[in-house]
């Protein structure tokens, strides 16, 4: 669910205009019945030229109604869409709203901040201003100006991030989120190179995505001046999210792994490992950005939603 408050008016005036034409809400109703739908696609279905589509389409995906991913082609790549929340509140009272508002633990981890690693080069870490260790170095991950960075890439193993579980005792946990941008990792950049990422949450294997690619089709919105347009510019936004009966990625079932899997209670704190995994079919590496690079100004978000 996207919540908008009077506090964050650009915000909220984005997406208001965003659901103002009846061509935009005929888009976001054809994603509900087909999640996955490519430009030509949706032209077809809604009876309008295909720059009137990508217009639009273009317009839900600035004010994140909307994730696009480029995929493999006939010819080059396609953009397909998909949903990116199923409900969106407004709220235009908010001190009565937080007053009865569902309960939220919300926190985001700086990508630097990770406990732990074991990666392969190539690899690398840059912050706003420059790099911050040599590239295909593993061991300068150990550096203290690592925990500045703002885009991390590897092309083999994990890295590990440790969560505060700030929650009252008698806290009954209903779901819990990790959201971030990544993409794969391939030499400067590559539309068409699949990379099957997989997140484990409490030592527990919640689910893969595979990334169509590491992209460099437009240039990221947060990237420094610095950084080179050769290089790797954004990624997609992903959400892996577990509850009482599933995970899932974006919403779309995973695995079969619950909240009773991870064991929540036995410590203080959630550890959330991003990698790939020896025998995944597709080893194109990862690129993580934090909250100055790419196009989404977050680094790791979690959520944990309770009773």
């Amino acid at each position: 669910m996207l919540e908008l408050s009077i506090n964050e008016p650009d915000r909220l005036v984005k997406v208001a205009h965003a659901l103002s034409t009846h061509t935009r809400i005929g888009i976001i109703k054809l994603l509900l019945t087909k999640p996955n739908v490519n430009i030509i696609e949706i032209a077809e279905a809604l009876d309008i030229p295909v720059s009137t589509a990508a217009t639009n389409v273009k317009v839900l995906e600035e004010a994140e109604l909307i994730l696009t991913e480029l995929q493999p082609a006939t010819r080059g790549a396609m953009k397909v869409c998909s949903r990116n929340f199923d409900d969106v509140r407004f709220i235009l009272n908010p001190i009565a709203y937080y007053q009865n508002r569902d309960k939220t633990f919300e926190i985001e981890m700086p990508i630097g901040h990770f406990i732990q690693f074991d990666i392969q080069p190539t690899c690398g870490i840059a912050n706003s201003t420059q790099m911050v260790i040599p590239e295909d170095e593993p061991e300068s991950f150990y550096h203290p100006d690592c925990r500045t960075a703002e885009i991390i890439w590897f092309r083999k193993g994990w890295i590990e991030y440790r969560f505060p579980k700030k929650l009252p005792q008698d806290a009954k946990v209903k779901s819990l989120e990790f959201s971030m941008e990544l993409c794969s990792e391939a030499p400067n950049y590559n539309n068409d190179w699949p990379s099957e990422i997989t997140v484990w949450v409490n030592d527990v294997e919640v689910g893969s995505w595979i990334s169509p690619g590491d992209f460099g089709d437009h240039r990221g919105k947060l990237n420094p001046d610095w950084w080179a347009d050769s290089s790797t510019q954004h990624g997609l936004l992903k959400t892996w999210s577990i509850n009482h009966d599933r995970s899932a990625v974006d919403n779309e079932k995973c695995s079969s792994v619950t909240l009773a899997d991870l064991r929540l209670e036995e410590k203080p704190y959630i550890t959330l490992r991003i990698g790939l995994k020896p025998d995944a079919k597709h080893q194109g590496g990862i690129n993580l950005f934090g909250k100055n690079f790419g196009d989404y100004p977050q680094g790791i978000v979690m959520r944990i939603r309770y009773e």
